[in-house]
């Protein structure tokens, strides 16, 4: 059998020094390789934590992340930035794009940035990616042009623009109505079936988690 592409070993994060709050408490969770996983808990549950440091924003007070097979708890800060961008692909609930930018631009950005100045052929896939999510008419608009769910297209399509195998989608639908949240979440389910691309989506809600492969909740930190 291959291995997972993630294993979270008995993961603990503690905040603060002189009174320690505990956001984990021993979590164990898998991912294989092309699952579709929806992560649901309360607020304050220790979903958002438990994001992070798969995610490889945050390190655990202890425990093991492997990625890949790559133990990300003994990377120094420059691989953990060469593993989270090789690895792993993010949408979040609000999108964070530049507005300065086009919705091209914005979908280049994170392979830009290695290259120093965009190349014929990173064009080329930022451009097959916006038409694959819908929006070959709206490439070359100012991401304040754009609708929220039209927004959050071009979002998954820079989340996807260096192929990782992970994505991980932080409430991806919150802030859309019906509609866009039922395209937002198509178009996740396209990727995963037809690159393979593992999805974890954090959701309150509960009509996109029962659509999932499957389920983890996390509830005091722990999963259950």
């Amino acid at each position: 059998m291959a291995e997972p592409l993630l294993v979270v070993e008995n993961v603990v994060k503690d905040y603060g020094h002189r009174v320690r709050t505990r956001a984990l408490a021993g979590v164990d969770m898998v991912l294989e390789e092309a699952e579709f996983v929806a992560l649901i808990g309360p607020s304050g549950s220790g979903k958002s934590t438990l994001l992070n440091i798969i995610g490889l924003l945050d390190r655990p007070t202890s425990g093991r992340v492997l990625l890949g097979g790559i133990e990300t708890t003994r990377l120094d800060e420059r691989e953990l930035t060469r593993v989270r961008a090789r690895m792993l692909g993010f949408v979040f609930q609000f999108h964070h794009l530049l507005p300065a930018f086009s919705a091209l631009e914005n979908v280049m950005l994170p392979a830009w940035g290695d290259e120093g100045a965009p190349s014929r052929a990173l064009r080329k896939q930022a451009e097959e990616l916006l038409v694959a999510v819908g929006l070959a008419d709206r490439m070359h608009f100012k991401t304040t042009d754009l609708s929220g769910g039209q927004q959050q297209r071009v979002a998954i399509a820079r989340a996807l623009s260096r192929r990782p195998p992970l994505v991980l989608a932080d409430e991806p639908t919150g802030n859309l109505d019906t509609d866009s949240s039922n395209e937002i979440f198509a178009l996740l389910r396209k990727f995963n079936r037809e690159l393979g691309t593992t999805c974890l989506i954090v959701t309150h809600d509960p009509r996109i988690a029962e659509r999932c492969d499957r389920t983890i909740t996390i509830v005091d930190g722990r999963v259950r």
